[in-house]
């Protein structure tokens, strides 16, 4: 019981605070729902892209015991994010071919949409792929054996059998990844401090609009502006749960 309240009464401090006490107009602003819209929008963005990459991945891993894969998968979990932002600021730069490449189909990571999604999918894969993967581990192999007596290959029974199948169950791991997009700060903060360019031009994410606001305007508008993304984000996790409960009671009726 102590290790809960520890855990919300920071939050909702932050919401007392955000929508009763402060109620700051800043924090209510269009620059404040614009930012959440580019957060959410980058991160739906990345979820898919994750999904798309990191689930063939996922399904090896639960079929092997590839060590040195799963310690690679791991390393953006486990590196400071700040440094993850430079890596992608290296990669996409005019001194390396790929930042050349870039360059000469107008291009690149540096304060971009294409850059902001980039490092999301990076940061938030790691949370995908072991959700995945215990996915896949936890299913009963009777379906993928008697397709393989047919002739199916890997792709084959992924894309057509598990995938399908599981959909539910993928969307809750893909949208567990978005949630840790949602959050991230420290590699956006290095290599999109605001995007330029298109509909979003000019707009931060909502982490570094906060620490913005908290830094120019005190407490009263970063703590209001918190609190709304936080709602928000709270939503997600809801769903997620939702889904969670749903993968449960479908493998429970597989099984039986």
């Amino acid at each position: 019981m102590i290790s809960l309240i520890l855990i919300l009464l920071p939050i909702s401090l932050v919401l007392y605070f955000g929508f009763a006490v402060y109620r700051s107009p800043q924090g209510y602003s269009p620059a404040v729902f614009h930012s959440i819209a580019l957060t959410f929008f980058s991160a739906s963005l990345s979820a898919i892209l994750v999904f798309l990459v990191f689930t063939p991945l996922s399904y090896v891993l639960s079929r092997s015991s590839g060590r040195m894969a799963e310690a690679i998968s791991d390393i953006p979990a486990s590196i400071p994010h700040p440094i993850v932002g430079i890596a992608f600021l290296i990669l996409g730069s005019p001194i390396t071919p790929f930042g050349r490449f870039l360059a000469e189909h107008g291009l690149g990571f540096y304060d971009s949409i294409l850059g902001l999604v980039l490092v999301l999918s990076f940061i938030s894969a790691p949370i995908y792929i072991r959700s995945a993967q215990s996915l896949f581990s936890s299913l009963n192999r009777e379906h993928e054996d008697f397709a393989s007596t047919l002739g199916k290959g890997r792709s084959s029974i992924l894309y057509g059998l598990l995938i399908p199948s599981n959909a539910r169950g993928l969307l809750s791991a893909s949208l567990t990844s978005m949630s840790r997009a949602i959050s991230e700060f420290g590699s956006v903060a290095i290599l999109v401090f605001y995007v330029s360019g298109g509909f979003f031009n000019g707009t931060e994410t909502a982490s570094v609009l906060i620490y913005q606001y908290y830094g120019y305007y005190g407490p009263g508008p970063a703590i209001t502006a918190s609190a709304i993304l936080i709602v928000i984000s709270v939503a997600v996790l809801i769903a997620v749960k939702f889904l969670s409960r749903g993968r449960a009671r479908t493998e429970s009726v597989m099984h039986a």
